[in-house]
């Protein structure tokens, strides 16, 4: 274990699987008790991907604990301030702190251009991808001032937060969004030597990427396209040869941003991306 957040205390959402779950596990692996919130549940009825389960957030928690660290975990829904600030409160009195705090929880849904896109997307998306990632830091930050040690807040938007695509066009606005709320939060926090940035990563192998509905969104001329005709499509948005990144990749810049190594980084998008932003 190399100790690089050695006794901190983590707070996640969307920690049940994909970038949530595997930024916990990387926390861990560097010494982080970890806070574990997941809706475990559908949030949106206009998508095909599964939601995630209690089983899946019960499977991030033996992962931490098999690393010997201490993990609390609640099923919330980000949307809900009330029962985040609650969970936090919660996690906080029983880990004794809060220094990182990683506002992860998102969805995907829909896949029309804008003037296409239903109400009722657009509401769950703003929702969850953007007012859940304001709600989440502000139940956490009391917490991070009244402990005076300063803190790192990471926010998790996306190469979409920093440049258009169509047909998802309700992402793009949140991740945007999401990249407001960064550079917001660190001019008002950076008093209290609280650094708050954003990853922006590219395609991930989670399930919020790897689903049917993207296969047809970029292979619209195959009935029925799989990963390997994703890969091929995927590979043309990167400057490198692969279609999309892996989990521990965003969580590995989720660490850096999280430890004493990126003490004077704050205000910053860093992009995990392959290359995407060069084209």
């Amino acid at each position: 274990m190399g100790g690089r957040v050695e006794g901190k205390v983590a707070f996640i959402t969307g920690a049940a699987r994909g970038q949530g779950r595997s930024h916990a596990v990387r926390l861990a692996e560097e010494g982080a008790d970890i806070i574990a919130i997941d809706v475990c549940g559908p949030i949106s009825s206009h998508t095909d991907i599964p939601p995630a389960t209690p089983e899946d957030l019960a499977e991030t928690a033996d992962l931490v604990k098999g690393l010997n660290r201490r993990i609390v975990t609640a099923e919330v829904d980000v949307r809900d301030y009330a029962a985040v600030k609650a969970a936090v409160d919660s996690g906080v009195e029983q880990l004794g702190r809060l220094d990182i705090v990683v506002a992860n929880a998102g969805i995907g849904n829909g896949g029309q251009t804008l003037d296409h896109t239903s109400e009722e997307d657009w509401t769950d998306m703003i929702d969850v991808n953007l007012s859940g990632v304001w709600k989440s830091v502000k139940a956490a930050v009391p917490h991070l001032l009244s402990g005076g040690q300063g803190g790192s807040i990471i926010l998790t938007s996306s190469v979409g937060g920093l440049k258009p695509y169509a047909h998802t066009g309700h992402y793009i606005a949140a991740k945007h969004g999401v990249i407001g709320l960064m550079r917001t939060f660190a001019v008002e926090l950076g008093q209290h030597s609280i650094r708050v940035n954003a990853v922006c990563p590219t395609n991930v192998n989670t399930p919020l990427f790897m689903n049917e509905g993207t296969m047809k969104l970029f292979r619209p001329d195959l009935e029925n396209p799989g990963p390997d005709d994703l890969a091929v499509a995927a590979q043309f948005m990167h400057v490198l040869p692969i279609g999309w990144v892996e989990p521990r990749d965003i969580s590995n810049a989720v660490l850096f941003l999280a430890s004493d190594e990126a003490r004077y980084v704050t205000g910053l998008p860093m992009t995990v991306d392959a290359g995407s932003m060069l084209k």
